[in-house]
């Protein structure tokens, strides 16, 4: 069991992730993210404060969703233009040594057999150190992209997901059995194909015969994240993810969220410690709490409400272009707004949120001094939190005062680690355990079932 807070920064490979506006500000440098030396600076400095994982989120698509128009997201930088965050973690693996660099795919982008192949072919180049964040939603341009008519329904997509799941595993883990390579000079045999096996898998959406094609990886099946808020998205983390990313907007609803997901992974017989539950946060830092508000404050000079309402109306498919930023959600007539709102109400202080507090659908943004935040940290830890996924208003800025600032103040509560662990990911944020998959895991089935 893990006794420290795994500590995940959430990044983009474009100019704007979660701040929309924030690329404008003189101090933001991540108009460089074309650029390799800029994502270098990043990932190196988180190492130095002993993060786990740099994790890259990624979209497929830019949808006419405000205003009938997509011209919003070109003007403003609104996760457009998109570069291809699986490219950029190849790129940072010969300048991390201990750092999980970690990529989103989405089950409609890239065919099970490729990504498999892809996903095997980063983890041994990086000594076991990939992620992959499962995705199984998307937009409605996204869908086009891959050959859909209109965005695929929810459900449908996590039955796509399972299947995919299904290929996936079967490719990483039974495909190639352990000792099938042998490399062997003096007999001139590198492989044993007794023991490399077709999966011959035949669903509803695949056929994929195999074999895989590469050498099994050092943790086989990469590291596993996964986000979904509905019920069928909880229900896939319980089954297949190793950390799960949420938004809780307080603690106490933290508290809710870890009970339920507890419920899950028992029905799915999984361990209550398989399964990470990771936040979404960020973090603005100062000396004082007056300068923390101070330099808050400057920062948000630079937001754009326009934008930010853009991309909440894509993520959510209601258009909330021509509302105004004082607007409260309730008074837009829409059940996704409606649900919004009510999610919303325990976080904003006078209980009515409006347009403008749109950014806690996607981070709690904690304000202070390393010792208050730490202070907020531990309550949000004791409530069931497993670890954060740190959003930066501002790159690399952001990044560089949590580490130089706030992780030496939970290093000395004991909070988050002093070094990193020997190993793989998988082993790094899970003390103790082996590179692979547990027997839990539904992975693990398909190990020595093939002949």
């Amino acid at each position: 069991m893990r006794d420290t807070l795994v500590l995940n920064a959430f990044h983009m490979n474009t100019v704007c992730h979660m701040y929309d506006g924030g690329w404008r500000n003189p101090a933001d440098r991540q108009v460089e993210f074309a650029t390799l030396e800029f994502w270098k600076e990043v990932a190196q400095t988180l190492e130095r404060g002993f993060f786990d994982s740099l994790f890259f989120a990624d979209v497929m698509g830019t949808d006419a969703a405000y205003g009938d128009s997509w011209d919003i997201y070109a003007e403003q930088g609104i996760h457009f233009p998109m570069h291809d965050a699986a490219s950029l973690v190849a790129a940072l693996i010969p300048h991390t040594e201990h750092l999980g660099l970690t990529f989103s795919s989405s089950v409609i982008q890239d065919h099970p057999f490729s990504f498999a192949k892809r996903a095997s072919t980063l983890d041994h180049l990086s000594g076991g150190r990939v992620g992959w964040n499962i995705v199984t939603g998307g937009t409605i341009n996204a869908s086009q992209n891959f050959g859909y008519d209109s965005l695929v329904p929810h459900d449908e997509r996590y039955a796509i997901g399972e299947e995919y799941m299904e290929v996936v595993y079967k490719l990483w883990e039974g495909s190639w059995d352990e000792g099938a390579l042998v490399a062997d000079k003096t007999k001139g045999i590198y492989a044993d194909p007794s023991k490399i096996h077709k999966i011959n898998h035949r669903g509803e959406r695949y056929r994929v015969a195999g074999p895989h094609l590469t050498l099994p990886s050092p943790q086989r099946t990469p590291f596993l994240f996964q986000a979904g808020a509905s019920t069928a998205g909880r229900a896939f983390a319980s089954r297949h993810a190793e950390a799960t990313l949420v938004l809780c907007l307080t603690p106490d609803s933290m508290r809710v969220a870890y009970k339920q997901m507890q419920e899950l992974l028992a029905a799915a017989g999984r361990a209550s410690d398989d399964l990470l539950m990771v936040q979404g946060m960020s973090f603005i830092v100062g000396s004082t709490e007056e300068e923390a508000r101070r330099k808050a404050e400057e920062q948000d000079q630079y937001l754009d409400v326009d934008a930010l309402a853009a991309r909440v109306s894509r993520d959510l498919g209601v258009d909330l272009s021509g509302a105004d930023a004082d607007q409260p959600l309730d008074t837009i007539q829409t059940e996704a707004t409606q649900g919004i709102a009510k999610l919303m109400m325990e976080a904003v202080p006078d209980g009515r949120p409006k347009v403008k507090d749109l950014p806690l659908l996607y981070s709690i943004r904690i304000v202070g001094t390393p010792e208050t935040i730490a202070d907020e940290l531990t309550e949000w830890r004791d409530a069931g939190m497993g670890g954060i996924n740190m959003a930066a208003q501002m790159l690399p800025g952001t990044d560089a005062d949590f580490v130089d600032y706030v992780v030496p103040e939970l290093q000395r509560r004991g909070m988050v680690q002093h070094e990193y662990r020997p190993g793989t990911l998988r082993e790094k944020v899970f003390p103790g355990r082996d590179r692979l998959l547990n027997e839990r895991h539904p992975a693990s089935r398909y190990r020595g079932i093939f002949s």
